[in-house]
């Protein structure tokens, strides 16, 4: 038995037990590094006339045997040899992808989409698995060999048999205990889950076999109570999706495409009141998908409401709801956001604070304020709806951010006016306004109807004035918050006038 070089004792016990804290991602890791395998051999048929290979000829497979306790991840990519299972296996955070990815740094995310950084991924198995076998034969060799370990002490590696160029990865689980259930992953239900929520959008198919039903045939001699009988079968399917909507062109995606994303990914069963999508490029490339929900969900406002976007790196899901994404006055946005350059931690389950996640995040802000304020232009109807939906938590989030949020709130905002009788924005307040008018006016209390009636707000009216009436209990802190609005001056285009906003009372 060979030895884990430089202390890779301890080093995978601490990867084993502290770096992963969701065991359930063993299988996104095991898949990513087949997607990889893969993702070499086709770039090598695009650089090596030698290698006749067609993109439709690659895959990965997955399979378990509840008998045995084991699940199989196969691949038929470029494979490894001897030396390469004991360099890229016996040396822990080796990773062959990450110099692959490295050396070939122009091609990549077009002709290769390498997604391994690391190499230390693979060590995810042992969260799972009481034994772990790797069966390998590079392409263009007839050897295969093995590499088994425990996780413990070391590895060996012995000759084997293999068919075909390729991987596979056979975990054997270990037993359960009283806290831990490791039979949930040795069913066809438990790992096709696992496969669409992690790594549907893996750019390769990702095959199993699953159970089926038919009807039999009718015999020809049944009588008049004949009951249909049926049968189960076994087919192999692709699991998962492969291209993510996010990726295909805008104009190749229907309206109903977008709509059914929204509500199967996000558990809604309203088509959304907006699709927003955004592809950027430069420093930092970067894909985003985003919706605005046409209904609150029922929990928005309270505190088990967690906002964020789904974040992707190379079509494999990182972290469910990144909440860094989104400013809380935003927090009813949903969607996702995926780009192959963002420096992940070591597991892959959070994100480092970095200048790259700040930047994807002031550009999706810009991004959802253009479109609200698109939608307010082209759809008032539909955008009074919204913000009877959204509006308060917009406002509140006014006040939290001390009015440092203005710019990117202040034009969406809503208040009724008691003098044009509907809802407007403080836009429409100055363009509306009295001669030699300066000021914004407003009244706070429980109820339109009453504040309409204060005798001063009735006095303010009689002087030509108008008045923003503000029912909810937010709105005099949003007020306060916001304290002036700023419009252009209308001697200088280029300088603004700013309107102080006035609290001219409210109700006892």
């Amino acid at each position: 038995m060979k030895k884990f070089k430089t202390e890779s004792k301890k080093l995978l016990d601490l990867m084993i037990n502290s770096i992963y804290t969701n065991r359930e991602i063993f299988l996104r890791e095991l898949i990513s590094n087949a997607s990889d395998a893969v993702d070499k051999l086709y770039f090598k048929s695009l650089t090596d006339s030698d290698v006749q290979l067609s993109k439709d000829e690659l895959a990965i497979h997955v399979g378990f045997d509840e008998g045995a306790r084991t699940i199989t991840i196969s691949d038929n990519g470029i494979g490894m040899t001897k030396d390469e299972l004991d360099k890229n296996l016996g040396t822990i955070a080796h990773s062959d992808s990450q110099a692959f990815k490295t050396d070939n740094a122009e091609q990549q995310g077009d002709d290769i989409d390498i997604i391994g950084q690391f190499g230390v991924g693979f060590y995810s198995s042992f969260m799972v698995a009481s034994k772990v076998r790797v069966v390998s034969r590079a392409f263009g060799s007839d050897e295969a060999w093995a590499w088994e370990s425990d996780g413990v002490e070391g590895y060996t590696i012995a000759e084997a048999e293999r068919a075909e160029h390729g991987t596979d990865v056979i975990l054997t689980l270990k037993e359960n205990t009283d806290e831990d259930n490791y039979d949930t992953y040795l069913s066809e239900y438990g790992l096709k889950d696992l496969i669409k929520r992690y790594s549907n959008y893996v750019r390769y198919p990702i095959q199993m076999e699953v159970s089926k039903t038919r009807e039999k045939p009718k015999p020809e001699d049944a009588g008049d109570d004949y009951k249909p009988e049926y049968e189960t079968y076994t087919e192999t399917d692709t699991i998962n999706s492969m291209i993510p909507i996010w990726k295909r062109k805008k104009s190749d995606v229907t309206d109903e495409e977008y709509n059914e994303f929204y509500k199967t990914n996000f558990h809604d069963f309203a088509d959304p009141a907006r699709t927003v999508s955004l592809h950027a490029e430069g420093a930092l490339t970067y894909d985003a998908l985003l919706f605005v929900p046409s209904r609150a969900p029922y929990d928005l406002y309270s505190k088990d409401f967690k906002k964020g976007l789904a974040l992707y790196s190379s079509n494999v899901l990182i972290m469910d709801k990144c909440e860094d994404l989104l400013p809380d006055y935003f927090n009813f946005v949903r969607g996702i956001v995926d780009s192959q350059d963002l420096t992940l931690n070591i597991s892959r389950e959070t994100l480092q604070h970095n200048s790259q996640l700040k930047a994807i995040a002031r550009r999706v802000e810009k991004k959802i304020k253009s479109d609200l304020e698109n939608f307010l232009e082209k759809d008032r109807e539909g955008y009074e709806k919204f913000f009877e939906n959204f509006g308060r938590g917009m406002k509140y989030g006014l006040y939290t951010s001390y009015g440092t949020a203005k710019d990117v709130l202040g034009d969406l905002l809503l208040f009724y006016s008691a003098k044009q009788k509907k809802m407007i924005t403080f836009k429409e307040y100055v363009k509306a306004a009295a001669d030699g008018q300066e000021t914004i006016y407003y009244a706070t209390g429980d109820s339109v109807e009453r504040m309409a009636q204060l005798p001063i707000v009735t006095t303010v009216l009689a002087k030509g004035y108008d008045v923003l009436l503000c029912p909810e209990d937010v709105d005099e802190f949003c007020m306060m918050a916001m304290s002036d609005y700023a419009v252009p001056d209308a001697a200088d285009p280029d300088s603004l006038t700013a309107w102080p906003l006035k609290n001219v009372g409210g109700e006892n």
